[in-house]
């Protein structure tokens, strides 16, 4: 299969087949699940995948690698592309009743972040989800409070799901070489909501606006938003930094400051 990458699309093909045998490893596919692949590039895990699986869908939105991954796949197994843009794709929809998906792919690095919080909006129909990702960002997801890393994203993310980094890829696994290592993160929505969130935009709101300054006092930050009073309900400090609360903590101060 002859493509150039695109940089448009965020394209680093993976091509290390140690690398590729420990993904799919770690994700140990297995016949009868709803595997779905998001961004398969010229198919480096595709193919594995669905050797294990037996059947294997996918989303991407690059048309010109959709025919020669069709006639690389055609022999492994039951194998659809679905050509779209996964930031706009309704997943849930690709879902039977009662099914629930297996998510895995290597996700461009612009746009991860916001791929991820629209995975995690669709979370009622997905098992767990298997990604490759800046290993810069997968520490920042998975940091915890008092971390220099420790922020919004982690706060965010560790709300709706377990977060799992499961180890490290360096730059010389892809074609062409990014200039940053990557990451394999384990994603698990939680079956049922860690702790109550009364207002989840309000919630959204306190934890952007916190880390937005995040080297000031909480009550310094969040002037405006939380009155003396809200501190005092949530047992919470406004001499703290943001830094110092824990997801559970937000949450707490979201709902003492949330009206009514």
């Amino acid at each position: 299969m002859n493509h150039r990458p695109r940089k448009r699309f965020g394209q680093n093909f993976l091509h290390d087949p140690r690398v590729i045998a420990r993904i799919v490893a770690a994700i140990a596919p297995r016949a009868g699940e709803r595997l779905i692949e998001i961004g398969t590039g010229q198919g480096a895990i595709t193919v594995e995948l669905l050797k294990a699986a037996g059947k294997l869908e996918a989303v991407e939105l690059d048309r010109d690698l959709i025919e020669p991954l069709r006639q690389k796949c055609a022999e492994a197994g039951d194998f659809t592309v679905h050509q779209g843009d996964a930031l706009k794709f309704d997943f849930c929809a690709l879902a039977q009743a009662g099914e629930r998906l297996r998510l895995v792919g290597n996700l461009p690095y612009n746009i991860s972040t916001p791929l991820l919080f629209h995975f995690l909006d669709q979370a009622a129909c997905i098992a767990d989800m298997h990604f490759m990702l800046q290993k810069e960002v997968v520490d920042r997801m998975a940091a915890g409070p008092g971390s220099k890393t420790y922020g919004r994203l982690s706060v965010m993310l560790q709300t709706r799901c377990q977060v799992t980094p499961l180890f490290d890829i360096g730059p010389g696994a892809f074609n062409p070489p990014p200039k940053v290592d990557s990451a394999i993160v384990r994603l698990i929505p939680h079956a049922e909501p860690p702790f109550a969130i009364d207002d989840p935009a309000l919630f959204a709101g306190i934890v952007a606006q916190a880390f937005a300054q995040r080297r000031k006092t909480l009550r310094k930050s969040l002037q405006g938003m939380i009155g003396a009073t809200a501190f005092e309900h949530a047992g919470i400090a406004p001499t703290e930094r943001p830094e110092q609360l824990g997801p559970a903590d937000f949450a707490r101060l979201a709902n003492a400051a949330a009206p009514g």
